[in-house]
This record gives C-alpha cells, structure tokens and sequence, in this order.
C-alpha cells in the first residue's frame, strides 16, 4: 500500500514531462499518456494499479462532466441540438445493436452479453480527437457536435448498460419498458439538473467570497450525479443540464473574479484528473495481460478485431444517414 502512494509523484513528473513531449511531437497528450501508462505498468518492481470502475464512476466522472458542460456555450449547444442527440443517442443505441448482433452471430455471445459489450464499447472518448480536431482547424460547429456529443453519450451507455445487465440477471427485456423508463430518466434528471444549478448558484452568490464559491462549484457535479445514480438513472444527464444551466446563468450570479479564480482551479484540476486517468488506464494493460493467460491469445485479438471493426463500421453507417437525411427531409 505505502509503494502505491509512493508512485504518485513519479506519475505526475511523468504526466508534466509527457505535456512538454507532446508539445514537442505535435502528438495528442492522452495518447502519449496512454503508452507511458502502458510502459510504465511493465517497469521492474512496478506496483500493479488497478483502477476500480466505481472510483472512476462516483468520483472522477462528475467533474469532468461538469466542466466539459460549464466550458460550453448554452446557445450552441441548443442550435446542433439535433445532430448532438442524433450521436448521443441514436448513434450508441445503433453501435451497441450492431456489436451485440455481430458478437451473436459471428462469435456466439448471447444477445445480452451482446448488448452489455455493445454499451461498453459504443460511446467514444472525445479527449484526443477533439484535441487533434483543434489543430486541424475543424470548423466550431463540427467540434461543438463532438464536444456537445461526448458530454452526453456515457449517459445514454450507462443506461444501456443497467438494461443489459438486469436483461442478463432476470432473462427479460421488454423494449417498450426499456424506452418509457430511458425517456423517463432523461426528463428527471434535466429537471434534477437545473434544480441543483439553480440552488448552486444561489447559495454561491449569498456566500460572496472566492474560496467559499470555489469550494461549492466542486461540491455542485457530485450532487447533481450522485442523487440520480443512487436511484438508478444515469447521473451524466443531471451533471450535464446542471453545468449548462451554470454555463448560462453563472455569469449574472458570479462575480468576474470569482470566476477566473474558478476558471484556473477547474483548468488545473481537470488536467489533473484527466492525465491521471489516461496514465492509470495505461496501468491497467499488465493486469489485463494477466488475466488473458487463461484465454488463447488468437481468439483475444480476433474477438477484439471484430469489435473495433465493427464499431468504426457503425459509427460510419449511422453519422453520414443521419447528418444529410434531416436537411434533405427539411428541405422536401
């Protein structure tokens, strides 16, 4: 346990001298994080890390959500409102469907596994292509897509996922229950969302001092997830309407001081979090090798093949219908 806690600042020397490497290379941070994480899991007397998924579900989620959707514009984010929910929605809806009937038919995984791998794998991180989009100078409304996309996808994956797995424990999956508890969930938790925003911003504009606001603007994406994920819902779409409501309102309620002081705690603390977590995903590459021992090695990499195929394949078949369909259906 001591050499667990001792590795800390070796990782964030290694995340510090990662940042200035990839500046250098003009490579995307996360990626070069992700294989120091990898290279540094297979260093000699290297302490195994594990990374428990409810660390990463209850304690480092939230505020990336909440900032990612904080840093966003509101009036942006409502004019691609439609492509947003057409890829955060539709498109993990249809990868996970594809993955569950590819894994089915192809490797023999019954449907709810299916599903379960389909939710894990559908929604894409947005951290490196969002960074590599920038430097390529996409146009702001395709990265306000992406951006207003990898806010909301782990919403709709998470709630997949708890369908797949009560689809697996109790051998039932009715779709229209299935759809009335998704639309169900998602009406609670704006509304939860902007509640939590609202009385944020209210009780931060009564206390009127930096380290106390600071203080509640942290405290404010763990009330706003943790509330719904208890009860069963997701947490992200609460997180989500709440740092919205933030990103529109805060303005009229939070001094301009405050908020650069903010706005230099959330950078720091974000890159933290997220070089962390991409250099300890990397860490998770030698327990995996241990545990894929058990399996052979040809059927892990056909069976990872097909899904990453797969998934790309999908992702094609869903964004192009689904991007020029609306606008010819608009215009006829």
């Amino acid at each position: 346990m001591e050499a667990k806690f001792q590795i800390f600042p070796v990782l964030l020397a290694v995340l510090a001298g990662t940042a200035l490497l990839a500046r250098r290379v003009n490579i995307a941070p996360a990626i070069l994080l992700l294989l120091a994480g990898i290279a540094l899991a297979f260093a000699p007397d290297m302490p195994p890390l594990e990374l428990p998924p409810q660390l990463v579900l209850l304690v480092v989620l939230p505020p990336l959500i909440y900032s990612a959707s904080v840093a966003m514009s509101w009036r942006e984010f409502r004019l691609n409102l439609r492509p947003i929910i057409l890829l955060a929605v539709g498109c993990v809806i249809f990868t996970a469907a594809v993955v569950a009937a590819a894994t089915h038919y192809v490797i023999g995984l019954p449907w709810n596994v299916g599903f379960l791998l389909g939710a894990i794998v559908a929604p894409p991180d947005a951290v490196a292509p969002l960074a590599i989009a920038r430097r390529l100078g996409i146009p702001r409304r395709v990265l306000v897509v992406l951006e207003g996309e990898g806010l909301a996808n782990d919403a709709t994956a998470l709630i997949l996922y708890r369908f797949a797995v009560i689809a697996i424990t109790t051998g039932t999956f009715s779709l229209s229950k299935a759809t009335g508890t998704f639309a169900g969930v998602v009406a609670a938790e704006v509304l939860f969302g902007i509640a939590v925003g609202w009385l944020s911003l209210r009780v931060r504009h009564y206390a009127r001092d930096p380290q106390i606001e600071i203080t509640l603007s942290l405290i404010t994406p763990y009330l706003a997830y943790w509330v719904p994920e208890h009860l069963g819902g997701s947490g992200v779409i609460a997180t989500v309407a709440c740092g919205l409501y933030m990103s529109w309102n805060g303005p009229l309620w939070i001094s301009s001081a405050t908020r650069l002081q903010g706005i230099f705690f959330w950078n720091l603390t974000i890159y933290l979090i997220e070089g962390l977590l991409f250099l300890l995903t990397g860490f998770q590459m030698r327990l995996l090798y241990g545990k894929s021992q058990a399996f052979p090695l040809g059927d892990i990499l056909s069976a990872t093949a097909l899904v990453a195929v797969i998934v790309i394949i999908a992702r094609f078949a869903w964004t192009f219908p689904a991007t020029y369909l609306p606008r010819v259906m608009s215009k006829s």
